[in-house]
């Protein structure tokens, strides 16, 4: 049976072929569907109408009740504006507009009751309402039972009369047509058990409610309703995967005991141990692994990447490191390659720099077997690049590459999939996992090296800057080496290059006997090189940098990070800024610059950086401050299309709609009971309207 809910938006009473193109076009409004979840982004409490003498500036918003007087146009040309003296028996306020005044003015009536909603603001002694909404009033019909939703709209809709109390005329037909045609999703036990109201009554509710407590039971609903389909979809992913795609058989791994007993110089962590074990377990499982492992910056993925590398080596099979940049690349390259002289195994590096004629014999070698690593970049993706047997994929910084990309590394092994093997030193909030990458395990390494010390982080405004200069000096006559970063934004290239400039000449005055670098996006790459060289030779001492080092070199002698307008950045960054330091065995500090002038936010990102070098907690208050933004990249497109819920604050239920998703997949994998149907059909409806990316890690 065809679902009304899918029937055109132009069939609704009150649209017509017109308005639908603009709701299609404006909105992406289609159908009855789209329309139902066009929600309202807040409700406005018009029950009650407040007196004149009770407005006060904590109001965001007031609904009065009185008698026009005193209407009058004031100033010229751009600078005019029309008054109006709203009064009733308690006192007046001013209305105000400075736009529309010629299809307000002729509404204005003097001695007529109007109704006028809008938000107080005190100028001098006295309050006025800017752009108030005003319509006269009429006993019976003017007095609101409910609370109001107000929709997001757009200029052109709002011209067709499509403002938000248009698109509210529309959802009230919407609900009058189809209220009893909207069928339940959710199975009766999930319904019982976490007391949900019925989904018809929900979404009425979110529309239309007529209490607070009634917008609240129906938000719950429906946000845990938004949740738990992702969840389901996201865990049959991942139990669809793990019973289709077979992958090679890891068992043997005397190379890997060998390297761990003759020629690993320091002792693994328990959170590496660990993480090794639960990889090792998907590696002989006889199912291809997508494992997403996520630690600190210097908490040591890299070696465990390695030590996976050398069971798929010992097996027979060839690996590939890909990160996003040349510089990273280099960097794993040069780690690695330390590590696989010792044990015998050839490693080779592939990038866009890489020579033709140092390429060709590379290609050949590992399209005949004997080649057993490869890191590179975005070149190994290239048709060129065959394998002879790839086992492993180890995806640095994941974020940054496409899901296309990605899948193209599948491709490399045509006979069975390569295990999949996804790094990221940015910590992700234990809900933001669990939605964006809810069909992959997750393993964490949340130890740093013994030895560690945690990074000192201390917090001055700029008008201490001596101070820290003789600080920096301080260290440099210890034998330490200090990096100065600067932001780059790119709305406003000229003015932080020349911030940077100034940075670098100021640094240079105060320090004339230091030699200094300096690395930013313009120079061209072998300049770069050259530079970040130089420092991690240890012939310059300070180097001044925009955020290209953010993932650059590692220089475990480089102890002190000064971040100058640390204001400017997002708090995933400056702790990303701040793993640049604390490599070394020595302490290591991080001081912010700011102006004496910041905002709450930057207050709080400030603070929570001096407060704690916890990753995750950092991550955590990020989350609260940005929302989920970007963090998902090209992943899964539509996993994050989140109408109502929020990760951030709705973390106990993504809680339960998780675990409830996967009680009924253990019991019902195909969700074939009578009970799960209606959720199994739910399912089907969001496929159709998905891109096929899911099962690519």
């Amino acid at each position: 049976m065809a679902d009304i809910l899918d029937t055109k938006i132009e069939y609704l009473k009150g649209t017509g072929p017109q308005k639908a193109a603009l709701l299609n076009t404006e909105l992406g409004i289609f159908t009855y569907r789209d329309l139902l979840e066009h929600y309202p982004f807040r409700h406005e409490d018009r029950t009650k109408f407040y007196d004149i003498a009770e407005i006060t500036e904590d109001y965001p918003y007031v609904q009065l009740r009185g008698v026009i007087d005193n209407v009058q146009l004031h100033g010229e040309g751009n600078k005019k504006r029309l008054t109006a003296q709203l009064s009733d028996a308690t006192g007046t306020v001013e209305l105000v507009w400075f736009q529309g005044i010629q299809w307000v003015m002729p509404k204005l009536k003097r001695g007529v009751e109007y109704v006028v909603f809008g938000k107080p603001n005190l100028f001098g002694r006295r309050f006025n309402i800017a752009h108030p909404e005003i319509e006269p009033y009429i006993a019976g019909q003017s007095e609101a039972t409910a609370l109001t939703p107000v929709y997001p709209t757009t200029e052109k809709l709002k011209k067709r009369f499509l403002d938000s109390k248009g698109i509210a005329l529309l959802q009230k037909n919407l609900l009058e047509t189809v209220y009893k045609q909207i069928e339940e999703n959710l199975p009766p036990s999930v319904m019982e058990k976490y007391k949900l109201m019925p989904r018809r009554q929900a979404l009425l509710n979110v529309h239309f409610p007529k209490t607070s407590e009634l917008l609240r039971k129906a938000l719950a609903r429906m946000k845990f309703e938004e949740f738990f389909f992702i969840q389901l979809r996201l865990l049959m992913q991942m139990g669809a995967r793990k019973r289709q795609n077979a992958g090679q058989v890891f068992r043997n791994v005397a190379l890997l005991t060998e390297f761990y007993n003759k020629h690993l110089p320091f002792d693994l962590t328990d959170a590496q141990k660990r993480v090794i074990k639960e990889i090792f377990g998907d590696m002989k499982s006889g199912r291809q692994m997508n494992r997403l492992l996520q630690g600190d910056v210097g908490s040591g993925k890299t070696i465990v990447a390695f030590i996976c590398m050398l069971i798929a080596i010992d097996n027979g099979a060839q690996a590939c490191l890909m990160a996003p940049t040349e510089i990273l690349a280099d960097q794993h390259y040069n780690g690695l390659k330390v590590f696989a002289d010792k044990i015998g195994v050839r490693i080779a590096k592939l990038t866009g720099s890489t020579k033709t004629a140092d390429r060709r014999p590379l290609l050949e070698d590992l399209k005949n077997g004997s080649l057993h690593i490869v890191v590179g970049t975005h070149a190994l993706i290239e048709d060129a690049v065959q394998f002879g047997n790839l086992g492993l994929c180890v995806i640095d910084e994941q974020h940054r590459f496409g899901v296309a990309q990605r899948a193209k590394l599948w491709e490399k092994n045509p006979q069975v999939l390569p295990h999949v093997l996804v790094m990221t030193a940015t910590p992700i909030p234990r809900t933001l996992a669990m939605t964006l990458y809810g069909d992959l395990d997750v393993s964490v390494i949340d130890q740093l090296p013994a030895g560690r010390k945690p990074i000192q982080t201390v917090h001055y405004y700029d008008a201490h800057r001596l101070k820290v200069f003789g600080f920096m000096r301080q260290q440099i006559a210890l034998g330490r080496q200090v990096y100065v970063v600067y932001p780059l934004i790119e709305e406003s290239e000229k003015v932080d290059y020349k911030n940077l400039m100034d940075g670098y000449e100021s640094i240079c005055r105060a320090f004339p006997d230091v030699p200094v670098s300096i690395v930013h996006g313009k120079m061209k790459p072998q300049d770069k090189d050259f530079e970040m060289q130089r420092f991690v030779r240890a012939e310059t001492k300070i180097m001044v940098a925009t955020t290209v080092i953010e993932v650059g070199v590692n220089v475990p002698n480089a102890s002190v990070m000064v971040i100058e307008n640390a204001e400017k950045f997002g708090l995933a960054q400056l702790h990303q800024l701040r793993g640049r330091v604390g490599r070394g065995a020595e302490q290591s500090y991080c001081v912010l610059m700011t102006d004496f002038k910041l905002s709450k936010e930057a207050k709080l990102r400030i603070e929570t950086m001096v407060r704690t070098n916890n990753g995750f907690e950092i991550a955590d208050v990020d989350l609260r401050l940005r929302g989920p933004g970007d963090l998902e990249g090209t992943q899964q497109s539509g996993i994050l299309d989140l109408r109502l819920a929020d990760i951030s604050r709705d973390q106990k239920i993504l809680q339960a709609a998780r675990e409830t998703a996967a009680e009924i997949l253990a019991e019902d994998p195909e969700l074939s009971c009578p009970e799960h149907l209606p959720a199994r059909q739910q399912l089907q409806r969001q496929r159709k309207q998905q891109k096929g990316w899911g099962q690519i890690s």
